[in-house]
């Protein structure tokens, strides 16, 4: 018999014995499972190397108390995204490149056993009743999973993760996501309290710029924030109240959705309400929060330009209340002051590709005026003849 397949043998014998052991123990530390391995590993003499011996101890660490093969991964600081897309195709996306691992789970009850350690941690529920969930890991990371019989090719989890460095506008301006000219312009417009809106797709970097540009706000306002997964980093104020929807377990009828989460904001004196996203009805509800006194304010959304997100947004409020479209688009251009799109550019990264001003109506139309549009060839953003036309918060203290 070789020696791989020896020590294949030796290692499911080391993982029942210390699975019998972990059983007779009520509550286990992991200091006492990380003994329970070393005693056994250190001992063996088909493991040659202290290297060899502790990359097994890591191994089996993370199979009995962490998430197994993916903690390696979520481990890595370099690595933002992790799909997993059935048992044998397993992408990361590293330094802004998505790269397939040579990895990959032995079945799917493997993978399985890993999916029910995240759920469980949080208390939440997946199976092929309910094979659609979202749930955060103790880091913050956010893990959307998706079962048997939705996903044909097998499990699917997408784990969006989180840089423990939280990016700052230095940190932006140096890797050319927006140039310094551009940022010190927007550091204006917050502090100033102008309305702004943050569009762009997938991991373009709209909630890493939000975090950024609400460094800027005064101390002393109260902020509350609102998100569909907790997901800001916003340390500006010491006056912060975090707010976050919920989803009900088992299908139970006890959501708490953004929508009522605005609303509920609205009567705790906020001076600034932050919503890390709009995606539907609960955009009235934001759009009605800018116009009424909440200047200042902040949100993002999904789109592909900035102006198809304003046809997002018009889509998004029709979704929950039947006015005139024309009703809609006044209420549009009366709460955004400020758009802001950002996009990821092949073989470049995330950049700031447009910071347009809102001018209000012309006819039925939302009138825009970029103010900073980015020119591809020179690799940055480029200042535009047009002006600022709201001076008037400008003046503002």
């Amino acid at each position: 018999m070789g020696r791989k397949m020896k020590q294949y043998l030796k290692l499911e014998q080391y993982r029942d014995s210390i699975r019998r052991q972990i059983n007779l123990v009520e509550k286990i530390t992991d200091d006492v499972v990380m003994e329970l391995i070393e005693k056994q590993i250190y001992q063996d003499m088909l493991y040659e190397s202290i290297e060899e011996k502790e990359n097994i101890i890591i191994r089996l660490f993370n199979e009995f108390r962490r998430l197994g093969k993916l903690q390696p991964l979520l481990d890595d600081d370099e690595i933002t995204e992790i799909m997993i897309n059935g048992i044998s195709q397993i992408f990361i996306e590293k330094k802004g490149v998505i790269t397939k691992l040579d990895l990959e789970f032995n079945s799917k009850e493997e993978l399985f056993l890993i999916i029910q350690k995240i759920v469980s941690n949080m208390d939440r529920k997946v199976n092929e009743k309910f094979p659609i969930c979202d749930v955060r890991l103790p880091d913050g990371s956010r893990v959307n999973i998706v079962l048997n019989p939705i996903a044909i090719e097998g499990p699917c989890v997408t784990i969006r993760k989180f840089p423990k460095h939280k990016f700052n506008k230095d940190d932006i301006v140096n890797n050319n996501t927006i140039n310094a000219e551009a940022m010190e312009f927007l550091k204006l417009l917050v502090t100033k309290r102008f309305n702004i809106f943050i569009s762009g797709g997938t991991s373009s970097g709209k909630t890493t710029l939000l975090n950024i540009l609400s460094d800027e706000i005064h101390n002393g306002e109260r902020i509350i924030t609102i998100e569909d997964s907790a997901e800001l980093q916003i340390k500006a104020s010491q006056n912060l109240i975090r707010l976050e929807a919920r989803k009900s377990k088992d299908n139970f009828n006890n959501d708490i959705s953004i929508k009522e989460l605005i609303k509920t904001a609205l009567r705790m004196r906020p001076d600034r309400i932050i919503v890390g996203e709009v995606r539907g009805e609960e955009t009235i509800d934001m759009l009605q929060g800018m116009n009424t006194g909440h200047d200042g304010s902040i949100s993002t959304g999904h789109s592909n330009t900035t102006r198809d997100m304003m046809f997002r947004l018009e889509t998004m409020v029709l979704s929950g209340i039947d006015i005139p479209l024309i009703a809609i688009r006044q209420q549009i251009a009366s709460a955004i002051d400020i758009m802001i799109h950002i996009q990821k550019i092949s073989k470049k990264g995330r950049r700031v590709v447009e910071i347009s001003e809102v001018t209000g109506m012309k006819g039925e139309s939302i009138q825009l005026s970029p103010l900073y549009i980015y020119n591809e060839e020179a690799d940055t953003l480029i200042l535009t003849s047009n002006e600022l036309t709201n001076r008037e918060k400008l003046l503002w203290n």
